[in-house]
């Protein structure tokens, strides 16, 4: 799956992706005979959250012993290696594969002395690989991709995730979606922040933002965004993307405008 002259440490994580996306596709196809049932498939969906998790760590630390870990189901799990730890979301868009909605990921993360280092996300049911490594450029199954060239709000299509809205942000959420739809091309929610940041990379939209995100949602993506070309912030323009869970990227010409239209 990896491109053919990935390192070792990409193999790595599209092997351990590769794995975990199996059952979790087996695992989807059953969701859809689920949703007819009165017993809702929410525990179902948790149950395959988890064994997603489980196979990525077990495949992870076959290959990487030292490595730590930062996981969504479990607890972390502290390494040997100090500077390397895994960000690991074995299941991104959990409401969509909860509706039988075929846009979820799995996503890898790879922090290296607080840095992030490398990113995979894989979008299983369409086989889509997005992976990254420092350095090396961002790839869609072996494919070189980057940020999209637009420059005009008006012809860039923007994407966005909406907070919970228990949280009483929803108006602050709301003004910035006016702001941003009242100037571009649109504004999509997807439900997977993982893919959103991969799309970003891709080209296929020109730019992300949301707030109140957990590092698994956005660790491997910053790492394929920032390979792309793309520009990576917090909202206030600030890189403490995973400490407050803002996050804001585009493109080099976009990046600051984005950023006016949501601070």
């Amino acid at each position: 799956m990896a491109h053919i002259n990935s390192s070792a440490l990409m193999n790595v994580m599209t092997a351990a992706a590769t794995k975990a996306a199996r059952k979790l596709v087996r695992d989807f196809g059953e969701v859809e005979h689920l949703l007819v049932s009165k017993k809702g498939p929410a525990d179902f969906v948790s149950i395959a959250d988890k064994t997603a998790e489980d196979t990525l760590v077990r495949e992870l630390k076959k290959a990487r012993p030292d490595y730590g870990f930062i996981l969504e189901e479990n607890d972390n799990i502290k390494g040997k290696d100090e500077s390397n730890t895994w960000i690991i979301d074995p299941l991104d868009g959990t409401t969509n594969f909860l509706h039988g909605i075929p846009h979820f990921a799995i996503s890898i993360g790879l922090m290296r002395d607080n840095d992030i280092f490398a990113g995979v996300v894989y979008n299983p049911v369409q086989d889509e690989m997005y992976w990254a490594e420092k350095g090396q450029g961002a790839f869609l199954n072996g494919r070189r991709i980057r940020v999209s060239a637009r420059k005009e709000v008006s012809e860039s299509l923007f994407a966005t995730g909406i907070p919970f809205m228990e949280s009483g942000k929803e108006d602050r959420f709301l003004e910035r979606l006016e702001n941003v739809m009242s100037v571009s091309a649109g504004v999509r929610r997807f439900g997977s922040a993982a893919l959103d940041l991969a799309y970003v990379a891709a080209g296929r939209y020109d730019g992300f933002w949301e707030t109140g995100l957990k590092k698994w949602d956005m660790a491997a993506g910053i790492a394929l965004v920032r390979e792309a070309g793309g520009f990576v912030t917090d909202i206030s323009g600030r890189k403490n993307m995973l400490e407050n869970g803002d996050i804001v990227c585009a493109n080099d010409k976009l990046h600051s405008k984005l950023l006016k239209m949501v601070k």
